[in-house]
């Protein structure tokens, strides 16, 4: 096993490599092993280098409403009136406090997406 830490791209891409060929390796094995550092060194390169924001609070509330194939009336029922919904769907009206509570809770969205600016 001949693990180094990933500080180029290149370094990235061979680890990359050589992920692709360990990538079955058992537990408990040497392969297993290097496996498991690999894996956690790609991943603190990725996070890094190719950081991921999280994502707009409506898009998600529209994200999360088209997987659960709920409508405008659905999400009306959540935070309370039809015209909330539709003003907060449009950008007109903030999320309150007690509407992040009440989406996070029906439609399991983390706190920390709806609590962001937007």
């Amino acid at each position: 096993m001949n693990i180094n830490l990933i500080k180029t791209e290149s370094d990235y891409n061979q680890a990359l490599e050589r992920l692709e060929v360990i990538f079955d390796a058992k537990r408990g094995t040497e392969e297993g092993d290097e496996l498991e550092l690999l894996g956690m060194l790609i991943d603190q390169y990725e996070n890094e280098h190719f950081p991921i924001d999280l994502p707009d609070p409506i898009e998600a509330i529209k994200f999360r409403m088209e997987q659960m194939g709920y409508n405008q009336n659905d999400l009306a029922k959540i935070i309370g009136f039809k015209s909330r919904a539709s003003e907060i769907l449009n950008r007109k009206r903030k999320l309150s406090l007690e509407m992040i509570r009440q989406l996070h809770d029906a439609l399991n969205i983390p706190t920390d997406v709806l609590i962001q600016t937007y």
